[in-house]
């Protein structure tokens, strides 16, 4: 199950890069992009209200909610040591110390200024996964449920990456999946998820995150980060 906005998505990029449609260029994208947050919005509202409706089966979920953002920690361990093998040098711990959504490059620029090495690896990161996350959460979510004996519950929990696209992409896979007497609930725990993941997940990033990620960089990048620069990002750290 394949949400409208990936097929939009799809057949945006593709005729913006096609050379023949004059009609579609860089001016057109930016209002898109500003557009984009507008037609976001009453999905926001559903999934609050949808929240609110079902706030007694949070609460008896317990601390599940919160321990679920320990989660973020396994980005630093897997994909720090790939960027390393790539090239990257400082970027990483811009890139891997969450999934890099908005909170996440807030407290980047704050912490290590606008014109960093970890900006551009946090800006990075974002933009990919404004571009592909989304199409790859969506095949990510289907291929769980089709394959991982877990609660419903336990999978709207997942899609709460702190996008609120990605986060869109990866429910409508289990709202197809699971009988609609589930749907409110499904979608309150992925509202409220992807909730925390905004606000708990600012602390998770300034407290662990960041500081892991700079102690494994610190300790592998001279034994696996590769001497050719990064060129396109700036100059080699």
């Amino acid at each position: 199950v394949i949400m409208p906005l990936l097929y939009a998505m799809v057949l945006g990029l593709a005729l913006f890069l096609l050379k023949p449609v004059k009609w579609i260029t860089k001016k057109q994208s930016k209002i898109a992009e500003s557009a984009m947050l507008l037609f976001i919005g009453p999905l926001i509202a559903k999934l609050a209200v949808a929240s609110g409706q079902s706030f007694h089966i949070l609460l008896d979920v317990g601390p599940a909610l919160v321990l679920q953002e320990f989660g973020n920690l396994g980005t630093v361990f897997l994909a720090l040591p790939v960027a390393l093998l790539l090239g990257f040098k400082k970027e990483t711990i811009g890139m891997t110390n969450s999934i890099g959504r908005e909170p996440n490059v807030a407290v980047v620029i704050d912490k290590f200024g606008f014109d960093s090495a970890e900006t551009r690896g946090v800006l990075t990161v974002f933009i990919i996964g404004t571009v592909i996350g989304t199409l790859y959460i969506s095949f990510l979510s289907c291929l769980c449920v089709s394959v991982l004996p877990l609660h419903p519950y336990a999978f709207a929990m997942a899609t709460g990456v702190g996008s609120a696209s990605m986060n869109a992409a990866a429910l409508a896979p289990l709202l197809s999946a699971f009988p609609a007497s589930m749907s409110t609930n499904i979608q309150a725990f992925a509202g409220f998820s992807n909730l925390i993941s905004f606000c708990v997940g600012i602390y998770f990033c300034i407290f662990l995150a960041i500081p892991l990620a700079q102690k494994l960089y610190a300790w592998l990048e001279p034994k696996i980060g590769r001497e050719t620069p990064v060129s396109h990002l700036g100059e080699e750290e």
